[in-house]
């Protein structure tokens, strides 16, 4: 097996920098920056973030087509053991399975249920009845 590439990371640069360098600003501005801003390269279709429920483990996965995308949302989705975000130009979404009731999620969910999987975009169109 080879081994994944190693991006380097310029975390000493950012350490050498005195403090004027880095110019606070509120929490609020800085949310409405970066997550109600989210911006991904043209070339990228969807980001998707899935976390297992059962061991906690987060992988995360990018497209460049929205066919890739929506194959991994429906293999999520039969699986059934996972919460995951999906992240295109024009939105966010956050879903869950429906059987699963996961008490230490840092989501609020009324009765503790979740809704089922519906969402057309990525595939998924039919409801239980």
């Amino acid at each position: 097996m080879t081994k994944k590439k190693y991006f380097p990371n310029n975390w000493k640069e950012y350490k050498r920098q005195p403090d004027w360098f880095f110019q606070p600003i509120p929490y609020e501005e800085f949310m409405d920056w970066k997550m109600m801003g989210w911006e991904i390269p043209s070339s990228v279709a969807a980001i998707i973030r899935e976390q297992d429920l059962e061991t906690g483990k987060v992988k995360e996965y990018v497209y460049s087509t929205v066919n890739g995308a929506n194959k991994r949302c429906r293999k999520i989705m039969q699986e059934s053991k996972s919460e995951f975000i999906v992240c295109s130009q024009d939105d966010i979404a956050h879903m869950f399975p429906k059987d699963l009731i996961v008490e230490d999620s840092i989501y609020d969910h009324p009765d503790n249920r979740y809704d089922e999987f519906i969402d057309d975009r990525f595939g998924n169109t039919e409801e239980d009845d």
